[in-house]
């Protein structure tokens, strides 16, 4: 890490590209689920209401996100451009993270810094910026990749401290989503590449892995109440597999394949084992999500841990040119991708997912009565949420309509 903090020119062109490629997304509207988000920050955000978020078997797994979200509107307001600026933050954040990977001597600090710079500007998980209520998927990043400098540091150190911040972020990253069990699986890798005396390393993670599964049957036990165990967003099947292929290709186009090719090309030596370590990354990042139905690949949003596998192979191609001129011309290109993408195809995409409720609160600010909605394309509680935020003090309830039965009547009434 300290090799992070003497390059702060470094640190700034990293901050740099985060804001180059995601400038236009800061003045977003809330879209959907950030108001659900918000909503969450106000019931379970401060202290006093922890215990009642640690008996929430779906929303404690949320906690870092949901506490940040508190603080947040606590200490500047819950102006969407703040809360678009600090996911932004946390991005920029994330890319150090990444860049500090490089104390692995495996990767070394030039193809870690290469790797961050594309991963600052890279659109594939780019729900996970630039919509807020992904803040899940950002916060169990920064922990399971702290936990996993923590372990390498360890590894190459032996010193147990390490080993104790390890086990802190792996909590963390729980509390931030369940995907933060990946931690255990990738830190055994990491181990295995090492050549860690197998008896040490499982000393070290089975405590970890002891912790993953009470875990899970905690959040098992009250599956009678939690939401993902009884609406159908996943199930445990052999489907798992196709996904998860499915979604690595999807990152591998068209860059990842190119720089795959490259690296056979420029670096046969090390390439099965550079492509190897990266695919088995993104499965084990990817897995966790592989389970859900409501999709045939794993959304956007999703694939932000995963995408550390794909952006490393790509930094190490890029590493293997010796012309700095080619180098240069290949950078541009690769940016100006991203970037316009980002801009272009991606942007006007989040502008019409925001306008639903845009539209809805526009029409609650030139109407003082009860609103009726039909084929609304978010769900009742969006509805509700974003009404009570945006006209604070009332309180709105759904009502069904008998002349038009497919809609909803939302009617508002002050809080006394």
């Amino acid at each position: 890490m300290t090799e992070v903090v003497r390059n702060p020119y470094k640190l700034l062109l990293l901050a740099a590209l985060s804001l180059l490629a995601y400038w236009p997304f800061l003045s977003l509207p809330y879209i959907s689920d950030d108001y659900i988000q918000l909503d969450l920050g106000r019931r379970y955000g401060p202290i006093d209401a922890w215990p009642a978020l640690a008996g929430d078997a779906l929303y404690r797994c949320r906690a870092t996100s949901i506490v940040l979200t508190f603080w947040t509107e606590q200490l500047f307001g819950r102006d969407n451009l703040v809360l678009n600026v600090s996911s932004l933050v946390l991005h920029v954040f994330n890319s150090l993270l990444l860049f500090a990977l490089g104390a692995w001597r495996r990767v070394g600090y030039k193809v870690s810094f290469a790797a961050a710079c594309i991963f600052a500007v890279y659109q594939r998980p780019q729900e996970a910026v630039v919509w807020y209520a992904a803040l899940p998927e950002l916060l169990v990043f920064t922990f399971v990749v702290l936990g996993l400098y923590a372990w390498i540091q360890f590894i190459q150190r032996s010193q147990r401290y390490w080993f104790a911040f390890t086990a802190v972020a792996f909590i963390l990253a729980l509390l931030s989503k369940e995907s933060g069990v990946v931690l255990v699986p990738l830190a055994a890798g990491v181990a295995c590449i090492e050549r860690m005396p197998w008896r040490r390393a499982a000393l070290c993670l089975l405590p970890l892995a002891a912790i993953a599964v009470i875990y899970y049957f905690a959040a098992r036990e009250a599956s009678a109440t939690h939401l993902h165990f009884n609406d159908g967003t996943f199930v445990l099947s052999w489907s798992f597999v196709p996904v998860i292929v499915r979604s690595v290709g999807r990152m591998f186009w068209v860059w990842g394949l190119i720089a795959s090719l490259y690296l056979l090309y420029a670096n046969r030596a090390r390439f099965a084992s550079i492509i190897g370590a990266a695919l088995v990354w993104m499965a084990i990042a990817l897995g966790p999500y592989a389970f859900l139905t409501y999709q045939g690949a794993v959304p956007s949003r999703h694939t932000y841990l995963a995408s550390v596998g794909l952006v490393l192979i790509v930094a190490f191609a890029f590493n293997q040119l010796k012309d700095n001129r080619r180098a240069a011309l290949l950078a541009s290109a690769f940016l100006l991708y991203q970037v316009g993408y980002l801009w272009f195809y991606k942007h006007p995409q989040y502008v019409e997912r925001a306008q639903p409720t845009v539209k809805l609160l526009q029409t609650v600010r030139d109407h003082n009565g009860p609103i009726f909605l039909e084929c609304f394309p978010y769900g009742h509680e969006v509805v509700q949420r974003a009404l009570e935020i945006e006209t604070e003090g009332r309180v709105w309830l759904a009502k069904m309509n008998e002349e038009h039965p497919h809609g909803l009547l939302f009617d508002g009434c002050t809080s006394d």
